[in-house]
């Protein structure tokens, strides 16, 4: 598991680095998005991410690494909306919007660390298509859960989905890294 932390470190910092480039340049205006955008906008690169998986041919050169970055950088600021709340305007610093980020990462990779002991680091043998696809399921989960104005009966909520979403694609890019 030390790798799987290193390697997991690695990728974040890789996310992180991209996420304080585009504070720079856009400042925090996706505080303005509601969950649902949020959830739109990940769905949209799952589905990139697999068409690319499925078809031969590409006619956008960019592949699977910058979606799946997108996946957990949008993802992380999902999760600082459901703890901060949607705002009418920007309203974080670069280095307020960091602390965030480091604060849900923290979190995310807790989770990622308790899974992985219990489920004996399954996802190693798990190839990237299926990653993408349990990342596309969360995705209907979310939305589903959003449909319902939050409300679930007996699953988890929102926030672990995309915790797991985060997971699943910084081990997706942990395999693309060894291929």
């Amino acid at each position: 598991m030390q790798d799987t932390s290193k390697q997991y470190d690695a990728v974040i910092d890789t996310c992180k680095s991209l996420f304080i480039k585009k504070m720079s340049d856009y400042g925090s205006a996706w505080r303005i998005l509601r969950l649902p955008s949020l959830t739109d906008q990940i769905f949209i690169k799952a589905q990139r991410i697999r068409g690319l998986q499925e078809n031969d041919v590409r006619k956008v050169d960019e592949g699977e690494v910058s979606e799946f970055i997108g996946i957990i950088n949008y993802c992380i600021m999902a999760l600082i909306q459901l703890e901060k709340g949607v705002v009418e305007q920007p309203d974080l610093t670069t280095e307020a919007a960091t602390e965030l980020y480091e604060k849900q990462v923290d979190t995310t990779k807790k989770l990622m660390q308790d899974k992985n002991h219990d489920y004996g680091e399954a996802w190693r043998d798990m190839r990237v298509s299926s990653l993408t696809d349990l990342i596309l399921q969360k995705l209907l989960r979310v939305k589903q859960i959003e449909d319902n104005a939050g409300k679930t009966l007996v699953s988890e909520g929102i926030d672990a989905n995309y915790q797991d979403m985060i997971n699943y694609a910084i081990f997706a890019l942990i395999h693309l890294n060894e291929q």
